[in-house]
């Protein structure tokens, strides 16, 4: 699916959290002696919700706990570099270094065998692992805050029972100073984490309500979609922020703007076509791509219908915010581009690369060509004010995912070594301003950057 600000370099996050975080460290160290019993309060109720004894298997728990984590993605981040499921250890890349996943497992020595339900809750939903250490919001329990305790009680039965123990030792998460200095979660969590579980909105409908919280909680949307602050907050953590869903970046790779801007965001998608692309993998504005493909492959897909339309009816429900971009669907600007395709004119250098390299797959007249490409006319990808996924797709390619119901995987080729920065820069500057297309160009600087960054 596709405004925030021109993307930022890591080097640059990093410099700005760097300084938050150090300033932080200061002040919320004075803040520790009037906060800890507010902290041991929420901790205690905590325990009082769940069991602190392992429980006998349940069968009913079992089955919805797998069915949460199918819809809570867990295996993108959690399954092994040898597709060993929940076994844990690759990398999550954020601007201060990677994190990795842990193992899940219910093996007793390298996963997480010996939780009890209250320690699982704990991890889960305040970001606290046994023994007191603070799990960073890579891990996103600040939006699995929201889950009720029947939920958290049946993730932890699948967990438990219905998973495969697998003994992998997980390489230990070291970032740099501050940015080791585990304990400012606890104040980082006070200070920016939701609290407390999704409390339905009786003026929306049931359906509306269930979209809702699956987006915000479950599916944690906001994890990728919602810009994120200076302490690697996100801005917001439902609809009543303004920043919420408005884009954001994540490993290279831009999430888009998932309101209703009618450029770069779903103001032109209908509720039928987020559904399909949920369960399809893409629909006939735009296919799944980059760090969205895993997304559906492994959790949206097993949606139910009722579910990825309720997750629909919430996405169209929220306003345009943070709108960039335009797309005139006239003929005169389609007409300009073709004669600008024919002729080859010096102010739309682009042009001979467009034809070249992408005209065989997406058309001469940007509509896509059958189900082998989307389109790029009117492409809320193409139409985004943060350039990174775009850039991303022409050096480095993508494939969409294999889903029960979208046909075979479709792959864009990478164009890494065959184009040149400036060539690349070109022929994105001509997408965004070709058949009724209005955005801004593109530098080659911005190339070079994602280039750079991209192979650290």
């Amino acid at each position: 699916m596709t405004p925030v600000p021109a993307p930022r370099s890591n080097r640059l996050a990093r410099a700005i959290a760097s300084g938050a975080l150090t300033g932080a460290l200061i002040a919320l160290t004075s803040l520790a002696a009037c906060t800890r019993h507010n902290a041991n309060a929420q901790h205690d109720a905590t325990h009082a919700t769940h069991a602190t004894q392992k429980p006998a298997p349940d069968a009913a728990l079992i089955a919805l706990g797998a069915q949460l984590a199918k819809a809570g993605d867990c295996a993108s981040c959690h399954d092994s570099a040898q597709h060993q499921p929940y076994a844990g250890g690759q990398p999550v890349n954020s601007p201060f270094g990677a994190i990795y996943a842990s193992n899940i497992t219910p093996d007793p020595v390298h996963g997480i065998g010996r939780y009890t339900p209250a320690q699982f809750a704990d991890a889960l939903q305040r970001g606290v692992a046994p023994g007191g250490k603070r799990l960073y919001p890579a891990m996103p329990w600040p939006s699995f805050a929201n889950l009720q305790p029947r939920d958290v009680d049946a993730l932890y039965q699948y967990f438990m029972y219905g998973v495969t123990p697998v003994p992998n030792a997980v390489r230990e998460t070291q970032l740099p100073f501050p940015f080791n200095q585990r304990w400012v979660l606890a104040f980082w969590r006070m200070a920016f984490a939701r609290q407390g579980a999704y409390t339905p909105d009786a003026r929306q409908s049931a359906q509306w309500n269930r979209g809702a919280w699956l987006v915000q909680g479950l599916g944690h949307c906001g994890a990728c979609h919602t810009p994120r602050g200076p302490a690697y907050n996100e801005m917001g953590y439902d609809e009543r922020s303004p920043l919420y869903l408005t884009g954001g970046i994540a490993d290279h790779w831009y999430a888009p703007n998932l309101t209703g801007s009618p450029g770069s965001g779903l103001g032109r998608w209908s509720a039928d076509d987020i559904a399909a692309f949920l369960h399809d993998g893409h629909n006939a504005r735009a296919y799944a791509f980059g760090a969205m493909a895993p997304v559906i492959g492994a959790s949206t897909q097993y949606l139910s219908d009722d579910d990825v339309h309720a997750i629909a009816v919430y996405l169209k429900s929220l306003p345009a915010r943070e709108p960039s971009g335009a797309y005139d669907d006239a003929r005169a600007p389609r007409d300009a581009t073709m004669a600008a395709l024919r002729t080859g004119t010096p102010e739309h250098p682009g042009a001979g690369v467009y034809l070249a390299f992408c005209a065989k797959c997406h058309g001469a007249d940007g509509r896509g060509v059958g189900d082998k490409a989307p389109p790029l006319a009117g492409s809320t990808l193409a139409l985004s004010a943060d350039t990174t996924s775009m850039l991303r797709l022409v050096i480095e390619g993508s494939e969409s995912p294999r889903t029960a119901t979208g046909g075979e995987p479709h792959k864009m080729p990478a164009f890494r070594s065959q184009l040149t920065d400036a060539e690349i820069a070109q022929v994105a500057s001509f997408v965004r301003g070709a058949w009724g297309n209005q955005a801004a160009p593109v530098a080659p600087a911005d190339v070079t950057r994602l280039r750079e960054a991209i192979d650290k």
